[in-house]
């Protein structure tokens, strides 16, 4: 079953939840962030952040130091911490002159990542000396906006997508926070700050609009705007396995399960996707909404047709049904793991332009999968 929850008309670009996953926080597509504090089925709002000046553009909230970090299109971030039940803002210092588009935390939370319109990406740490938080700056060779990122378990190395129409993976490396430049990975040795691991696109076109690592951080997915979905494989000499789909182009992406994905964008409807790590093959398997055809304006569907008949009307100009085979009756604007972990998420939650938010529930998929999973 799927959980359905409502925040009125506004679209929903970006949420995150806290780690009980009692409370969420997402921003209506203005320069508010709203936090709701879950009460049963319903969710209350509890607080409203308000210190930016223009939208919001991305969210992430860490689970073990319970604070939230968001950036804008104001050009800045902000650190809010819970001090004595209400949050505290903390100004990051991103020095960059275009909007800032997407933020994540690092795994150990120590620091995190902007990216934005300026052609490169922030990677902020605290410095105790001065009480703030300050950036690093990685550029070259970024050629356009930063559209989503995402980091390796390893806490050092940060992958990316741009309207370049390129994924790149860099060293998210900062002496003042790594004692190290973490252990080797099939990607390559240990890096300095900023350089260039890899750099993959999937022989196409399209803005790379969301990229996600693999729960060990060998094999990197993204979506593209030419409704593509590849993956890079570094445990295969850096193999890119892409597959073309018929659907809509696909806006954000999600590791369920060592081999399965999660993609979902303007078909308003996830979608699951295998990668055969025997053979570096990606696969279509099935979509996550299963909802039928709902009743329009109380009519089933025979009654429908009947009335249709009557007035002479026929499917192609019957222009009064506008409802979608989905639940999301708008793009969806991006995919959370909501229970478990991307090495074996039991759900995911999504939200979209229709200002719903749902969480879905994978093990009704588990009928898809029969003879599909590799040993």
């Amino acid at each position: 079953m799927s959980e359905i929850h409502s925040f009125g008309t506004d679209a929903i670009p970006c949420h995150a939840f806290n780690a009980s996953r009692s409370k969420v926080a997402l921003s209506p597509n203005n320069n508010e962030v709203h936090i709701y504090q879950r009460d049963g089925i319903k969710w209350t709002l509890s607080h409203n952040l308000n210190q930016h000046d223009l939208r919001i553009t991305s969210i992430d909230w860490a689970a073990n130091s319970n604070r939230i970090v968001t950036c804008s299109a104001d050009r800045n971030a902000y650190v809010w911490s819970p001090v004595d039940g209400q949050w505290k803002p903390t100004l990051v210092l991103l020095r960059i002159n275009r909007a800032a588009t997407c933020v994540r935390w690092s795994p150990k939370e120590d620091k995190f990542a902007v990216g934005s319109g300026a052609k490169l990406v922030s990677v902020c740490y605290f410095e105790e000396a001065n009480d703030w938080w300050v950036s690093k700056h990685i550029k070259k060779p970024i050629r356009s906006t930063v559209t989503s990122i995402d980091w390796h378990p390893n806490n050092v190395l940060l992958a990316c997508g741009s309207t370049d129409f390129k994924a790149r993976i860099f060293s998210g490396f900062i002496k003042e926070v790594d004692k190290r430049e973490g252990e080797s990975t099939p990607w390559g040795g240990k890096c300095s700050t900023g350089a260039l691991v890899g750099e993959f696109s999937n022989g196409g076109g399209g803005w790379v609009h969301g990229v996600s690592f693999s729960p060990d951080g060998n094999r990197l997915a993204w979506v593209s705007h030419d409704s593509s979905i590849s993956v890079a494989d570094a445990n295969r000499g850096m193999a890119v396995s892409t597959v073309r789909t018929r659907f809509l182009p696909y806006l954000s992406c999600v590791w369920s399960a060592p081999d399965l994905i999660v993609a979902a964008g303007h078909d308003c409807c996830p979608m699951l996707f295998q990668y055969d790590m025997s053979r570096a093959e990606l696969k279509y398997v099935d979509k996550v909404d299963k909802t039928l055809k709902k009743e329009v304006d109380g009519f089933s569907a025979m009654r429908k047709f009947k009335d249709m008949d009557k007035r002479g009307m026929s499917v192609e100009n019957n222009i009064s049904d506008t409802q979608l085979d989905s639940i999301h009756q708008n793009t969806i604007s991006e995919i959370r793991v909501y229970s478990g972990s991307k090495s074996g998420a039991d759900k995911i939650s999504t939200v979209g332009v229709d200002g719903l938010m749902v969480v879905w529930d994978l093990k009704s998929l588990e009928g898809s999968l029969k003879g599909l999973r590799i040993a």
